[in-house]
C-alpha cells in the first residue's frame, strides 16, 4: 500500500487549516479515493469509507445549519467518532461548526478549508491522487515518445536499448527514462512510465560513457512522463527461430495486470533497431485510427484468390 503525507495534500491544493494544525505530520493518505459524507449526516454508516478524505460542500453545510443545535451536535459528534479519518475539508471558504472545530480536534483530524467549488475541487483531488497512489512497479528498459506513442523498449543488457532510443533522439523523438522505468497504473487500462530523478535525462551508451540528452540535445529532446502504448523487446537474432512476418495476430505483454500491445524484434547487425522501433509505432498508431494494414494485405489476397477461384 502506498501512501503521502497529509503535509504535501495540503500545499498541492492550498487548503487552509480552520483547526488540527499540530496533527498534520502524522496523518497520511493511503486511498485514491475521497468520500462525500451526505447519507452519513442523515445516520446512515453502513459501508462508511472512514479512511477516505472527507469533503463536504453547499449541500451538506446546509443541511447542517438547519438542524436543531443540539441534533447537529450529535450528528458531528458521531461522524468525528471515527478517528481514522486523515482530513475533513469544507469547499467554496465554508464556515466550520463550531461543534465541528470541537469534535475534530477530540478525535485529532485536520480540518481544512478550500475556497475552490466542491465538484471542481472533487475531480482535481480525485486526479492528483490517482497518480500518487497508483500501483506501480519498476523496469529495465527503455522509455521513448515516438510521434505520441510511448514506446517502452526492453531487452537484455548490453543488447542495444540505449543506443537505439539516443538514434531516436536524434530522429526527433523524445526521451522519458533511460535504464529504469518507473510505471504506474493511473486507470483501468492505462499505465505512464517517467524515470527516477536521480538519472533523469541521462543515458548510458557502452564505450563512451553517461550523456546528458537534455544538455546535448536541448529541452525539446526530453519528457517526463509518457504513456506506454506499446512495448518493444529486443532479443538476439536466433538462426531457425520462427519470427512474425504478417502481424494479423497481435502479442501482449502484461504489467500491473494490463495487457499492452508487444513485439519481439530480433536483433543483428545490419538492423536499424532505430527505424524499426519508428515503423513499429506508426504502424500502432494507424491500428488506433482503424487501419491495419496486415489485415488490408489478407483481404486483398483472400479476394483475389476468391476472383481466380
Amino acid at each position: 500500500m502506498y501512501s503521502l503525507s497529509l503535509q504535501e495534500f495540503i500545499n498541492e491544493f492550498n487548503f487552509q487549516i480552520a483547526s488540527g494544525e499540530e496533527f498534520v505530520e502524522s496523518k497520511k493518505i493511503t486511498t485514491p479515493e475521497l468520500n462525500r459524507p451526505a447519507i452519513q449526516l442523515a445516520g446512515f454508516y453502513d459501508h462508511f469509507d472512514a479512511e477516505r478524505p472527507q469533503i463536504i460542500g453547499m449541500v451538506e453545510h446546509s443541511f447542517l445549519s438547519k438542524l436543531e443545535a443540539n441534533f447537529r451536535k450529535e450528528t458531528l459528534k458521531k461522524l468525528f467518532s471515527y478517528k481514522e479519518m486523515p482530513c475533513f475539508i469544507l469547499s467554496r471558504s465554508l464556515e466550520p461548526f463550531p461543534e465541528m472545530l470541537e469534535y475534530a480536534t477530540e478525535s485529532e483530524i485536520p480540518v481544512l478549508v478550500s475556497d475552490a467549488k466542491t465538484t471542481e475541487l472533487t475531480g482535481d483531488i480525485l486526479n492528483w491522487l490517482k497518480v500518487k497512489l497508483a500501483p506501480r512497479t519498476t523496469v529495465h528498459g527503455v522509455l521513448v515518445d515516438i510521434y505520441g506513442e510511448g514506446v517502452l523498449i526492453m531487452g537484455e543488457s548490453g543488447i542495444g536499448k540505449s543506443e537505439a532510443a539516443l538514434e531516436l533522439v536524434k530522429r526527433g523523438h523524445r526521451l522519458v527514462a533511460d535504464d529504469a522505468v518507473e510505471i504506474k497504473k493511473i486507470s483501468h487500462d492505462n499505465l505512464t512510465g517517467s524515470c527516477p530523478k536521480l538519472i533523469r535525462h541521462f543515458i548510458e551508451v557502452r564505450g563512451i560513457g553517461i550523456i546528458n540528452i537534455n544538455q546535448m540535445f536541448g529541452v525539446q529532446s526530453v519528457m517526463d512522463s509518457s504513456k506506454i502504448d506499446l512495448v518493444i523487446k529486443f532479443e538476439p537474432w536466433e538462426k531457425g527461430k520462427v519470427y512474425d512476418r504478417i502481424g494479423l495476430n497481435e502479442e501482449y505483454i502484461d504489467i500491473l495486470e494490463t495487457k499492452i500491445v508487444c513485439h519481439t524484434i530480433p536483433i543483428r547487425p545490419g538492423r536499424n533497431a532505430a527505424v524499426i522501433c519508428e515503423a513499429a509505432a506508426v504502424n500502432r498508431r494507424q491500428k488506433k485510427m482503424g487501419y491495419n494494414a496486415a489485415q488490408v494485405l489478407n483481404d486483398r489476397i483472400m479476394q483475389n484468390m476468391q476472383n481466380n477461384a
